[in-house]
């Protein structure tokens, strides 16, 4: 039984309609962060908006043709979060605590990919959402549960070891791994973009997991937002406009790296 459902997995993931809508989900979570990172600098140089997958998915709501793009958002994100999936499920060779640690992995970008697919099929049907109103929530949540602090800290250390992985990934290039790069100046741009865009994002995460620890050590669900309220957060700071500047500059640097990524991924 085993044999034919891994027979029947690995034929899925090797079909062309899969493959070439988890090529057209690399590139539509490249247009999301793309927004994002414009909103960002929006941000710090004027009013902006919601500088997060939110803010970004309600521009194109109310755009032309923007419910449209919703609706191929939301099917290709799910495409790739499907091939994720089946792809942690398959994976083979090598010892095994690297094998179960790459499962993990593509597991939990599975659940990222399907997270934004939610968001944009949300707004896809003319509803809308708030991502740092759901941060706050959970965090009210969880600090009224016995043992509340404890976990918010968990969570708070969760989302910073993601942003660490991310800006790790980035600086040592590990990211290369799972493209074909291209031969030439074309490659050192890719690769540029995507040290410069997996950095960017690294922080950003980074600045939510402590904004959760502040919540827990104040004890007060205000302080815990999502991505929007990391960034704007950094408005305060010294240079805080310059990070963020530089920050989504990096996301959309991301966001161009995701569009080549469509194209050169390894699938």
């Amino acid at each position: 039984m085993a044999d034919v459902v891994d027979r029947g997995a690995r034929k899925v993931t090797t079909s062309a309609p899969l493959r070439a809508a988890a090529r057209a989900g690399y590139a539509v979570n490249g247009i999301v962060h793309a927004l994002i990172g414009v909103t960002a600098i929006s941000v710090a140089v004027g009013p902006g908006g919601e500088a997060d997958q939110s803010g970004a998915l309600s521009e194109l709501a109310v755009a032309p043709g923007g419910r449209i793009l919703l609706w191929v958002i939301t099917i290709a994100l799910f495409a790739l979060a499907l091939w994720q999936v089946l792809h942690a499920l398959l994976a083979r060779g090598g010892d095994a605590k690297r094998r179960w640690a790459n499962r993990l992995g593509d597991l939990a970008r599975a659940i990222a990919y399907v997270f934004v697919g939610v968001t944009a099929l949300t707004f896809a049907r003319g509803s809308s959402t708030n991502s740092a109103a759901s941060s706050q929530t959970l965090s009210a949540r969880v600090l009224s549960v016995p043992g509340g602090m404890i976990w918010l800290v968990a969570i708070g250390l969760i989302v910073f070891g993601i942003g660490a992985a991310f800006v790790v990934r980035g600086v040592t290039r590990r990211f290369l791994k799972r493209i074909i790069v291209p031969r030439g100046s074309l490659g050192k741009f890719v690769t540029a973009l995507g040290v410069i865009g997996y950095t960017a994002e690294g922080v950003a995460l980074s600045v939510v997991g402590v904004l959760f620890w502040v919540a827990a050590a104040t004890f007060d669900p205000t302080k815990a937002s999502g991505l929007d309220g990391a960034l704007k957060a950094l408005v305060g700071v010294p240079f805080g406009v310059i990070i963020l500047v530089v920050i989504g500059a990096g996301f959309i640097a991301y966001g161009l790296y995701s569009e080549f990524r469509a194209r050169y991924a390894r699938l």
